[in-house]
């Protein structure tokens, strides 16, 4: 196997957070050996029904292609997994993270996205079956990247991003996780401040209507560690 490591000490190691769909990506709060997450988060609403739902996007990573640019490199710093040569073929691969935080959930749990793209078209999985625990001392845990896809929820895509995102089979975007990799909280309750005219879910939660903050996960998270051991190289 070969490994990925970053321990953030020198910096956020290439991942980062997300404000929106129109203004992209942003820093993190890092200091030595960590790198906080902290509420509130923007809500992605890409997925809505008839996709999955609702998401927060704590902790991005991306694993290949150009799009690693100036804004990211000023944002996140050098992105190891790419500029290392690592494999995106995540089939089995142990992803080890070290971390701590404190969370009012809210029905959410912080689990594993993995996203490829197939000629233009974005497939994410999010491992459900095998979420991580935050808790307020330091622990180590260790999730795997199985085939299994009874352990998986795909992200799918709301009514008008179909031509972006969509369902394409759990192992063809575990061998090439070509797109990135996150640590999101899901599911989330999104419930209107006050009446909305039609289907809340054709309309953008957050920007088209208020939303009750108060029913979303709130806190922070610290990732101290992440190692990722993928069984399968290169080519």
């Amino acid at each position: 196997m070969k490994i990925y490591e970053e321990s953030f000490d020198q910096g956020p190691g290439g991942w980062f957070g997300w404000v929106s769909n129109h203004d992209g990506p942003k820093a993190l709060e890092w200091k030595p050996g960590a790198l906080t997450s902290r509420s509130p988060w923007w809500i992605d609403y890409n997925h809505a029904p008839p996709g999955a739902g609702y998401l927060h996007m704590l902790y991005v990573l991306l694993t290949s292609g150009a799009t690693y640019g100036e804004v990211y490199r000023d944002i996140a710093g050098r992105n190891a997994f790419m500029e290392e040569g690592h494999s995106t073929d995540f089939r089995d691969a142990e992803i080890t993270v070290r971390l701590k935080g404190e969370l009012e959930t809210r029905g959410a749990h912080l689990v594993l996205l993995v996203q490829g793209t197939v000629d233009g078209l974005t497939s994410g999985w999010l491992l459900t079956g095998d979420p991580l625990q935050v808790t307020p001392e330091f622990s180590e845990q260790t999730i795997v990247a199985t085939t299994d896809e009874s352990k998986w929820v795909c992200l799918g895509s709301r009514h008008d991003r179909t031509r972006t995102y969509g369902t394409l089979p759990l192992e063809q975007i575990l061998a090439d996780v070509n797109a990135d990799i996150m640590f999101v909280l899901f599911p989330l309750t999104v419930e209107p401040m006050g009446p909305v005219e039609g289907d809340p879910h054709i309309l953008r939660a957050g920007r088209d209507y208020p939303v009750w903050r108060s029913r979303l996960p709130e806190g922070y998270v610290v990732l101290d560690e992440v190692r990722i051991a993928l069984a399968r190289s290169r080519g």
